[in-house]
């Protein structure tokens, strides 16, 4: 394993997002069975420090690009301000969203559905930023969250105000769907690839591992939510860190993945490079380590350093010559070699 090639592609900003959302999650479910009686602004402190990293790398990037005009024309600048920009648009109106989530569930001082009128904005934000994203070759994930879960959000904030009746079975419907398509396209393409006659044993070999690394995404993911749909309509009287089991589990398969995930913008806090490269420079110890390469077989010795032994051949004798006092001519003796 060479940990230049395991850094080269590491995804900072998707590592803080998994990893925030796997500490919130576990104090969410912790909180909500009362094994901890911190407030719900404690609970919501890991998604607060993901939103203030936001914000200050946007900041300090936006400082960057005032006071040093020549570094606009660097690699893709101009783009990548504007994939800032539209991320921090977005991340304010989510993080309007929680602090209105975690004052309504201290205080219950508003309705739910102004509580979520915040995640209804990001939808037509969402879209466009996916249409740009698309133009211009961007991986935009979290705005597709937010632009395809539009309907799920209207559903959850009309059952928590009792304006529908609903189980929360049927509340969930847009997710059903949704995961339902998204196991229905992965298999049929993973059929398409496994019987298409011109793909190399290799791509389809890479494929099929693909497609498990999916499916143990999205296999966790969907019984989390059986068990926690079935909670919220008291089918099951399982605890909460228990039904979140799962999807820890999603999570923490995630993390490993921002170490190979692509797409990484070189402009946040500044830093116009790659990610691992700004590490090593600030950090010349860590070139030592980033040089190492793992094996998990024994080296092979170079020939030149093998220890071959060598069979020492007996020098023959030199073989005496007669010549012939009739002809002049020199003769050899003929030998007959016995065997052994």
């Amino acid at each position: 394993m060479n940990l230049k090639n395991l850094f080269q592609d590491f995804n900072p900003g998707n590592f803080v997002i998994y990893l925030s959302l796997l500490l919130f999650t576990i104090l969410f479910a912790l909180k909500g069975d009362g094994y901890i009686t911190c407030s719900w602004w404690l609970v919501f402190l890991p998604l607060w420090i993901w939103k203030c990293l936001v914000f200050s790398g946007a900041t300090i990037a936006g400082l960057v690009w005032w006071r040093h005009p020549e570094y606009r024309i660097e690699g893709e600048g101009y783009v990548d301000m504007k994939a800032i920009i539209i991320s921090v648009a977005l991340h304010s109106l989510v993080f309007i969203f929680e602090v209105l989530a975690c004052d309504n569930l201290e205080s219950h001082h508003n309705v739910w559905l102004v509580v979520f009128m915040p995640l209804f904005m990001t939808a037509p934000i969402s879209i466009a930023a996916c249409v740009w994203g698309f133009k211009h070759d961007r991986g935009l994930e979290f705005e597709t969250i937010c632009s395809i879960n539009i309907l799920q959000f209207v559903f959850i904030s009309l059952k928590l105000d009792m304006f529908i009746t609903w189980s929360w079975a049927i509340v969930f419907i847009p997710m059903w769907i949704l995961m339902g398509l998204l196991c229905m396209v992965d298999v049929i393409w993973s059929i398409l690839i496994f019987r298409a006659t011109e793909t190399m044993p290799e791509q389809r070999r890479a494929h099929m591992m693909a497609a498990f690394a999916r499916a143990t995404l999205v296999v966790p993911l969907l019984t989390f939510e059986i068990l926690f749909v079935n909670w919220l309509d008291g089918i099951n009287d399982y605890p909460l860190p228990a039904i979140f089991s799962p999807l820890y589990l999603s999570l923490v398969v995630l993390l490993p993945t921002s170490f190979g995930q692509r797409g990484n913008n070189q402009w946040w806090f500044g830093i116009r490079k790659d990610f691992c490269s700004f590490l090593l420079e600030v950090c010349p110890c860590l070139q030592e380590y980033g040089n190492i390469t793992y094996t998990l077989h024994p080296v092979d010795i170079p020939p030149e350093t093998e220890q071959i032994p060598v069979r020492t051949l007996p020098t023959p004798a030199p073989t005496p010559i007669i010549i012939n006092t009739s002809s002049g001519k020199h003769v050899p003796p003929v030998t007959i070699d016995m065997p052994d």
